[in-house]
């Protein structure tokens, strides 16, 4: 059982406060009777809450998959930008959301958004090995060479060396796609820096076995199934 204020600031953007605003205004409802104690206890899987009319469905945590566009950070919150949690429409907000392996302001594409830190951690973890693929457009094409390189595993700068890396050329012009398992700072940028070439944009395709919804204009989300959450935490067959 939980306090009725204390279960909407959960499971909404709302503050206790603004929750408590909410009850006293006989805009929630308990079992279809308007309830004006904040600390009436309900049953979350059982008791049905709306809000405004809305019903407040219990999710003991939240997977969101966003297509992010370019220009926004990768933060819950900053003093002066705009954030990919300012994108999250009112009826995902949750109190604790945050990105789920941070995207550079200008990379674009498949972005996890979530309030469970444990499955984030195995979900970014080197040693966990879940691949992330991204498609990069870049100054030169890549051969060869930097395939047996990034394979081998790069020396970035400041000496630091990545884990084996898969890269894929395009058959065709400045582009290739490449499959990382960890997240350094600015790393694929630096992988290919590492190697002559200069990354002119960055786009996330997939993570894990989970592919970017291409129904997903920029800056739009959607809530992930089962089967995707459980794919995050898989590779490819």
């Amino acid at each position: 059982m939980e306090r009725l204020d204390k279960f909407i600031a959960s499971q909404t953007g709302l503050s206790r406060t603004q929750a408590h605003e909410k009850i006293r205004a006989g805009a929630v409802c308990v079992n279809g009777k308007v309830e004006r104690t904040k600390d009436r206890k309900v049953d979350p899987e059982k008791d049905d809450v709306t809000l405004s009319g809305q019903s407040v469905v219990y999710r003991k945590y939240i997977y969101i998959m966003m297509n992010k566009p370019g220009g926004v950070v990768s933060a819950s919150r900053d003093p002066k930008e705009r954030t990919v949690i300012d994108l999250v429409p009112s009826d995902m907000k949750r109190k604790d959301l945050f990105p789920a392996g941070r995207l550079d302001k200008d990379t674009t594409g498949l972005l996890i958004i979530t309030d469970d830190g444990e499955f984030a951690h195995r979900m970014l973890a080197p040693g966990k090995g879940v691949y992330k693929k991204y498609h990069a457009v870049l100054r030169s094409p890549v051969g060869d060479d930097e395939v047996r390189r990034f394979a081998e595993g790069v020396e970035i700068d400041g000496g630091e060396v990545c884990r084996q890396a898969r890269l894929y050329p395009d058959s065709d012009g400045c582009g290739a796609a490449v499959e990382i398992c960890e997240g350094k700072y600015h790393q694929v940028k630096r992988m290919f820096a590492a190697v002559g070439n200069e990354v002119l944009s960055l786009r996330r395709l997939s993570v894990g076995a989970v592919d970017l919804d291409e129904a997903l204009k920029e800056g739009e989300c959607r809530l992930l199934n089962d089967d995707e959450v459980a794919g995050l935490l898989k590779n490819k067959e």
